[in-house]
């Protein structure tokens, strides 16, 4: 590891030139540049959590911390691993001060992985407005987590207005083993009838403020064709948000899985026993290391938020951005962009 401090971004892309030169092997096969923004009280914690998804993708990974933008001089520290703690390949975090952290991208843009995607995830509260950080503009993905804004439905209603396709949301991801579990007990259900089956309502349990519970709630809406709505269970939810989920069948039969607290469900459906299977809670690192395996639009995921927020035809909207520039100092009261003129916006593809 090499610190760089207060440095420019030529002296870093010159020193991750030199260490590649002596790492051979051990950077072959990058498969994409992860760039990571996170405040300095969540670096720690996204650190790890990038580290675990670089081990299952291969990427160049960037960490981009905005310090102090209201520092007077612009200031850029710099530390450039090969092969070290956040993992076998390569990684630069970054630390930048004053006016800099508004231009992140003029330091991030050199260090990308030559012909490899782009994918940037937000560790903290999303921006209202992914076009207003550049970070956003050049990435062919974008991973952001409503759940860690203050309120999560006012997030994801956001994410909404502000979709484009390549958008994703950790929240979503957390609703996987729920969609696997119950995707897997529906076609039960249908092997033992014999034919295809029917949902004709249902609701989640747990917290309706949760994005995760009303995603899952959007999801189950737009596949199954009918209202499937978030209620406060009698049981604390866990840390998805989701207690439980009830569907009505056809034949007036329902399936219902609950979860425990052992990090497994309770299936209960008709003419067969309980049965109990897996559900774990994903770790922040699996959360991420599933968003990097795939790269094309989330279009599930468009469907879910469309129900959850009430949102339409978030897929037929361009995947391409417009870099909208936004000065914090100059926002206003609502914190968006303060109208600047057409001859701020910049075009980045």
């Amino acid at each position: 590891m090499t610190t760089l401090w207060d440095t420019t971004g030529s002296a870093v892309v010159k020193e991750l030139a030199a260490q590649r030169r002596t790492g051979g092997a051990v950077l072959s096969g990058v498969a994409l540049t992860l760039v990571v923004v996170a405040d300095e009280g969540r670096v720690a914690e996204a650190e790890e959590a990038a580290t675990a998804a670089a081990e299952q993708h291969p990427c160049r990974l960037l960490i981009v911390v905005r310090r102090q933008i209201e520092a007077p001089a612009p200031r850029l520290d710099a530390e450039v691993l090969i092969g070290g703690r956040l993992g076998p390949g390569e990684a630069v975090v970054m630390r930048m001060y004053g006016r800099l952290a508004l231009h992140a991208e003029s330091v991030v843009l050199p260090l990308l992985a030559a012909d490899a995607p782009v994918v940037t995830w937000w560790h903290g509260t999303p921006p209202e407005r992914l076009s207003t950080d550049a970070l956003a503009v050049i990435a062919d993905r974008r991973i952001t987590d409503s759940s860690m804004a203050e309120d999560q439905l006012a997030a994801l209603g956001a994410r909404a207005e502000d979709y484009a396709p390549g958008d994703t949301d950790l929240a979503w991801t957390r609703t996987t083993p729920w969609r696997s579990t119950l995707t897997s007990t529906v076609d039960s259900v249908a092997g033992r009838r014999g034919d295809a089956v029917v949902v004709r309502g249902g609701q989640v349990e747990g917290d309706p403020g949760n994005a995760t519970a009303r995603l899952l709630a959007g999801w189950l809406t737009a596949r199954c064709g009918c209202e499937v709505t978030v209620v406060e269970g009698d049981r604390r939810p866990g840390p998805s948000g989701v207690s439980s989920v009830v569907l009505r069948l056809d034949q007036d039969e329902e399936v219902h899985v609950t979860a425990d607290r052992r990090g497994g469900a309770v299936i209960a459906q008709p003419y067969r026993p309980e049965a109990t299977v897996a559900l774990p809670d994903p770790q922040l690192g699996d959360l991420v290391g599933e968003e990097l395996r795939r790269l094309d639009p989330d279009e599930p995921f468009a469907e879910a938020l469309e129900a959850a927020t009430g949102a339409s035809d978030l897929a037929a909207r361009s995947p391409e951005r417009e870099h909208v520039w936004f000065d914090p100092a100059q926002a206003d009261p609502d914190g968006a962009p303060d109208g600047a003129d057409e001859d701020a916006r910049e075009a980045v593809r």
